[in-house]
């Protein structure tokens, strides 16, 4: 019996293998056409890849469960390139590959999304491994330690620093010195920003906007954007070096804000009952397409390599509203757990897989 157990336990052992390196091979030799970040969402009962309910790891905002979402077709929803396909998410193989390392991401809530989905991930993978959360200032960890696994989310919505200076709190577009002391002692970081860019009034947290040498009320929000991103760059370019660090960007991240601008009425502006993903590309708004083609512009102009995790389109379905009947509001830019975080993290395990 012991024997027949054995062989059994080689064979499926055998098999992991072989369908693990299958990935890899695929992943190295595919078509140059193939490209991961163009493709649809597709049906698939497997899905998801964790139970919302089994991960204590998850916020509220981000649980769209327990906020009184009724459907959960939206978790059923899986990536699919047009030519090639995304490697099946491998829990365990993920945790031999990040083993010892801290992975970090930086960035606003979108990130913190991304943090928690791989929290999550991991843990499915590992139901037993005990983990432990905490919160210090703008850096929050989740700890797996007898995986020797360390993910950290750092709160950052810009990326380059705010400093108080004269009693007033300046946006350095050129500076991203303090929060940077961080990301040396790192060894796979993913960056993010974007929508604090269109913040204005009271729910900015800054005052004025130092530009070089010029201290400025307000500017047009693309261009500090787009400096602020260039700041990062020059950083990456002269003190990361990029074979002891894995470098990623997650992208632009929509929020479909209004339902009227991909084709719903106006009553349509309530997340109840949508559940299929829309066929085609929406209608972002919000500069959003605008901000997408800055960041691939200056992430071709780098002398580092950055894997850029962008895909889409983005399905409007995966929002985490408060979803009821008599819910008014469609969109925020967060998304629902399980959702669209876990592919951005498939897609970082794809890379992952080729290094």
């Amino acid at each position: 019996m012991c024997a027949f157990s054995s062989a059994v336990l080689a064979v499926t052992v055998l098999l992991l293998s072989s369908i693990h390196a299958n990935a890899v091979v695929e992943l190295k030799n595919h078509d140059k056409k193939c490209d991961l970040y163009d493709g649809s969402w597709v049906f698939d009962k497997s899905y998801p890849l964790y139970d919302v309910e089994k991960c204590p790891l998850i916020l509220q905002q981000f649980n769209c469960m327990r906020n009184g979402r009724p459907d959960r077709r939206y978790q059923k929803y899986r990536w699919q390139p047009k030519n090639c396909n995304l490697p099946r998410w491998d829990g365990r193989e993920f945790g031999k590959r990040v083993r010892g390392k801290r992975i970090m991401f930086v960035g606003d809530s979108i990130s913190m999304n991304q943090w928690e989905s791989l929290g999550c991930m991991i843990r499915a993978a590992y139901p037993r491994a005990p983990y432990s959360s905490a919160r210090s200032g703008l850096l929050s960890t989740i700890l797996f330690p007898k995986l020797n696994i360390t993910l950290i989310y750092m709160r950052n919505a810009y990326i380059v620093d705010i400093a108080t200076q004269k009693a007033a709190k300046v946006l350095k577009l050129n500076s991203v010195a303090a929060s940077a002391k961080q990301w040396l002692h790192t060894d796979i970081l993913i960056f993010n920003t974007w929508h604090w860019w269109l913040h204005t009034g009271n729910k900015q947290p800054w005052d004025v906007i130092e530009d070089g040498k010029v201290m400025r009320k307000d500017m047009d929000r693309l261009k500090a954007y787009e400096r602020a991103l260039r700041t990062w760059t020059r950083w990456i370019d002269k003190r990361v070096d990029t074979n002891k660090i894995n470098i990623f960007f997650q992208g632009v991240s929509p929020d479909h804000w209004n339902a009227s601008s991909w084709g719903t009425t106006t009553d349509g502006q309530r997340c109840w009952g949508r559940e299929r993903p829309l066929k085609q590309a929406a209608v972002e708004g919000g500069g959003t397409d605008e901000a997408d083609i800055i960041l691939k512009k200056v992430l071709r102009g780098m002398k580092k390599p950055v894997q850029h995790l962008g895909f889409g389109p983005f399905p409007q379905t995966g929002h985490a509203t408060t979803c009821s009947p008599s819910s008014r509001i469609l969109g925020t830019a967060h998304w629902c757990l399980p959702g669209v975080p876990d592919t951005w993290n498939q897609l970082l395990y794809a890379t992952l897989l080729t290094l």
